[in-house]
């Protein structure tokens, strides 16, 4: 684990210039998570209607870079990734948004009020890995992170210095964004071919770096903090 932490060190010093010029590309870069709980009998429905949203999406939204449909047992999620705010703005006041509204009583335990607003998780993007070979995708990752009091600037550090070595280490890993939800609350997310390369991501660089920080940096350390938070997803549809 010392010789892998100190190879990721290095990897650090190395693109610091690469880094800052991601930095800048994201500057005004957001993104939203949401994990729905399906009404009782509706999972496959609500699968159906996310999975055909993809398109529409595609069509209509310009300024929604990426749009993820996603599935782990009868909790469906989207994940989406915007030009800025005002697209984000635009995402929720269009058509996919307005059509779930409508049928939300019928498809999400806790209707559009309790089931779908009440768990919006919005974001900043710190950092990311372009996407490669998106439609690929067969798997995903979201893990939530609570940094310790007063640590949240060095996880904020660390996770967008992450970026750039996911990039030029991790090919199987397809897409990754490092996220900061307010100034204690950050989220990873990531997209796979198969399990295979997200077992890769656990075993790679990134995260030899936060397991060894985690107990500094994460409220609840490597295990409470980290592992216990890692939510696993099939991928239904990507714009």
């Amino acid at each position: 684990m010392k010789t892998q932490i100190l190879q990721t060190l290095a990897a650090l010093a190395l693109i610091t210039t690469s880094a800052t010029a991601q930095d800048n590309s994201m500057d005004n870069h957001t993104a939203s998570y949401i994990a729905m709980p399906a009404a009782e009998g509706q999972t496959e429905a609500f699968a159906a209607f996310l999975a055909g949203a993809a398109q529409i999406v595609k069509e209509t939204e310009p300024g929604t870079v990426l749009w993820f449909a996603l599935q782990a047992g009868d909790t469906l999620a989207i994940f989406d990734i915007f030009v800025d705010k005002d697209a984000r703005n635009a995402h929720f006041s269009g058509a996919v948004a307005g059509a779930l509204n409508e049928n939300a009583d019928t498809l999400v335990a806790g209707g559009w009020g309790d089931g779908v607003v009440a768990n919006i998780n919005n974001s900043d993007v710190l950092s990311m890995k372009e996407p490669v070979d998106l439609y690929n995708a067969t798997t995903a990752t979201y893990i939530k992170l609570q940094a310790v009091s007063g640590k949240g600037p060095e996880l904020a550090a660390l996770l967008t210095e992450a970026g750039p070595i996911v990039a030029k280490t991790e090919p199987k890993t397809l897409f990754w964004a490092a996220l900061q939800i307010d100034e204690n609350n950050f989220a990873i997310f990531d997209i796979f071919a198969d399990n295979a390369g997200r077992e890769a991501h656990f075993a790679g660089q990134v995260a030899g770096l936060l397991n060894e920080k985690a107990s500094e940096l994460v409220s609840g350390g490597w295990d409470d903090g980290v592992v216990s938070n890692i939510n696993n997803f099939d991928v239904l549809a990507i714009k």
